[in-house]
């Protein structure tokens, strides 16, 4: 019996310490993620922590954390098998931020001031409901089997699409939601994050106030190779600099987000191994150093919360758009911008439009065109902050599409040869949600009718 006991004793310690090796480490991570999901999606748009766990938090392993909400504090915490809590607080106008212990949550901080103006303008231009707009090229009936079939059959949890809307000529010609969204639900868009970003340096170019073609404006890189990377080779994710960005793993990526209280150093620090313009690699650390290069062009803290409102969010009426910042102050420009799918759309009109907005050029069009031109190094795959279809990617879609994606299939798509916009929210990526079926449909009932 003692023997049996022995080895059972044994197993055990190798179990445990098998699960101390591979997957305690992370354990910070999963509390991490989830504590943070938790606090934005309660906080921003009011789901509750049994919608978030059953949706939002359901997937891989971070359904193994504990969560709790605090209303009157306005944060969130999360443990896995009680261990490893973190804290996420949640400030109006800032979104929610992920805190260490060294977090003063006393400290007075800055907002940015939002300027919201009404308008008897229909939809995109206004806040009035937009009128039903019959084209004669338009199959309705195609059209609208295409979006209903984006969408799970009742009792099926595969798609998971969240919403659909498209716009033909600045008209919305069909607009779905699942059950428990509405066009007030305000969705995270993660990566297409980075198109905000990306597109606030085409209002500064345009402004004659930054030029992108120059090295990168950082001190730390004028002793060594990095001198030589420039905005342009940041912008195209082609700097040839260190990252690793794999979500399966513990990787630069997820502890930036997830550990790291200043997130525009992550990719700052890295060394270069490669020389620019030579080797593509995706990196949100790159975007997220874009977002501290753009912070620099200021001259207060508070100047810089407003540019990314005055210069364009607010610019083009995309009032529930929130884009959150980390604990140095810094918009997480590569992933958590929060806004309505209408809103969302508005980004992609106004590229579609080659940024006018009603009248008004917030950038050069030919800041569209660079954004939608390929990265010598990508394939075909990527522009500036924007993917492509350049390599026919959706073999079925034009290759004129660029567009913003993000994180579990959220999806902005521009496509002028149609006067198409498309957008798509969701919690499935493109293994498991037919993209192609979905946009070449759309695209099939406008010019096949």
């Amino acid at each position: 019996m003692k023997k049996y006991f022995k080895i059972g004793a044994l197993l055990f310690l190798l179990i445990l310490g098998y699960f101390g090796f591979t997957s305690y480490p992370k354990l910070e991570l999963i509390s991490g993620f989830s504590a943070k999901s938790m606090a934005s999606g309660h906080f921003i748009d009011n789901r509750s922590q049994e919608i978030i766990e059953k949706n939002d938090n359901d997937f891989d392993v971070i359904g193994w954390a504990t969560n709790q909400i605090n209303e009157s504090g306005k944060f969130s915490t999360a443990t896995v098998l009680g261990l490893k809590e973190r804290k996420a607080i949640y400030r109006k106008g800032l979104g929610a931020t992920l805190i260490n212990d060294g977090f003063d949550v006393n400290k007075p901080y800055d907002v940015p001031k939002r300027a919201k103006s009404n308008s008897n303008l229909p939809f995109p231009y206004g806040d009035v409901e937009p009128k039903d707009t019959v084209f004669k090229n338009v199959n309705y009936t195609k059209l609208n089997q295409v979006v209903a079939n984006a969408f799970d059959a009742k009792g099926n949890d595969y798609k998971r699409t969240r919403s659909v809307l498209v716009i033909y000529k600045d008209k919305i010609i069909a607009e779905k939601y699942a059950d428990g969204f509405t066009k007030n639900s305000v969705i995270l868009g993660w990566s297409m994050t980075k198109s905000i970003t990306g597109t606030l340096f085409g209002i500064l170019q345009k402004q004659g106030r930054f030029d992108i073609y120059k090295p990168a404006p950082i001190s730390e890189w004028q002793n060594d190779d990095r001198k030589y990377i420039t905005t342009n080779d940041l912008l195209h994710m082609n700097s040839g600099l260190e990252w690793e960005e794999k979500y399966d793993r513990i990787c630069d990526a997820t502890k930036m987000l997830f550990q790291s209280e200043d997130m525009s150093k992550g990719q700052l620090l890295k060394p270069a191994i490669f020389k620019p313009n030579t080797h593509w690699n995706y990196s949100s650390g790159t975007t997220n150093l874009l977002s501290g290069i753009l912070r620099k062009q200021f001259k207060t803290h508070q100047e810089y919360l407003d540019f990314w409102y005055s210069a364009l969010i607010d610019k083009i009426g995309m009032h529930s758009m929130l884009v959150e910042t980390d604990m140095a102050g810094n918009y997480v420009g590569s992933s958590y911008g929060w806004a309505t799918t209408r809103d969302w759309s508005k980004l992609g009109l106004l590229y579609l439009h080659q940024g006018n907005w009603n009248g008004q050029q917030l950038f050069d069009p030919s800041w569209a065109k660079y954004v939608a031109t390929p990265t010598d190094t990508s394939h075909g795959r990527y522009g500036a902050q924007f993917w492509l279809n350049e390599g026919y990617y959706f073999p079925d879609v034009p290759r004129d599409m660029y567009y913003c994606s993000g994180f579990q299939g959220q999806m902005v798509a521009i496509i002028p040869s149609v006067d198409l916009v498309i957008v798509r929210m969701g919690l499935t990526e493109e293994s498991q949600f037919d993209f192609n079926g979905l946009l070449s449909g759309i695209v099939w009932s406008v010019r096949n009718n």
